[in-house]
């Protein structure tokens, strides 16, 4: 079973959680036993990926690590075709919709679509919609962040992104967003597509995590937090209320 169908077969007893994991932000044996740790708390899957300073050494490198360590599927969550590994599970292949570069919506993916499938890696298509304040990844994707106040522009674009086939949305907002996505947006893109969807950016508690729960999010992912140190106590809160 290839990693999207086991993501697909897990969401049908709940909502799931990603840990995501920056290879800019430590090296590859932090990264490993975060993830260990992460994994012995109950996160289902690990994304690998940043907006910056990812290189093809330091992708690689955490991802072999990460793969020593544990079971649960390693995702890519790429910044571009510059560093694609061949050692991770899957890739978001994702388009940042609300772009205004046509090198994020469609010419990354031009370039990376050759390698991908060179190396074998499973391509999960994504719908990336970035939401304000959309932080450094809105930043370099000069993205038009949709204000937190317009949740029909959310689901539009999350509508759109089901109707070009993408299999699932991703609402951003950013790595250290000092808010989550607004629960009225997650439950108006809930309420209008079929496919998986995903929440990331500003989860940082429990409280937080089961509104996103609640709302509506298949997936909810967190990163910033395994960042900073002192992050078991915290990380395994937000997973219970996730899962409960």
């Amino acid at each position: 079973m290839n990693v999207q169908a086991t993501l697909r077969e897990k969401m049908r007893s709940g909502t799931l959680h990603m840990t995501l994991l920056d290879p800019n932000k430590q090296a590859p044996d932090m990264a490993a036993k975060i993830t260990g740790e992460a994994c012995e708390l109950g996160t289902d899957a690990i994304m690998v990926g940043g907006s910056t300073g990812v290189t093809q050494e330091n992708l690689d490198a955490t991802i072999v690590a990460i793969k020593a360590r544990v079971d649960v599927p390693v995702i890519y969550f790429p910044s571009g075709a510059h560093a694609i590994s061949p050692h991770s599970d899957a890739i978001y292949f994702m388009s940042m919709l609300n772009s205004r570069l046509v090198e994020m919506t469609t010419r990354q993916q031009m370039k990376g679509a050759p390698i991908v499938r060179k190396l074998g890696i499973e391509p999960i298509s994504m719908g990336y919609v970035i939401v304000a304040p959309g932080m450094k990844v809105g930043e370099v994707g000069q993205a038009d962040c949709v204000p937190r106040d317009r949740p029909d522009i959310a689901a539009a674009y999350a509508l759109a992104a089901q109707y070009m086939g993408m299999q699932s949305v991703y609402l951003e907002a950013g790595s250290g967003a000092p808010q989550h996505v607004p629960e009225e947006m997650i439950r108006a893109v809930r309420s209008t597509i079929d496919i998986p969807l995903l929440v990331g950016g500003g989860i940082r508690d429990a409280e937080a995590a089961s509104r996103v729960r609640k709302a509506g999010a298949n997936i909810v992912v967190t990163g910033t937090i395994v960042e900073n140190g002192n992050y078991r106590d915290r990380l395994a809160s937000i997973i219970r209320a996730i899962k409960d």
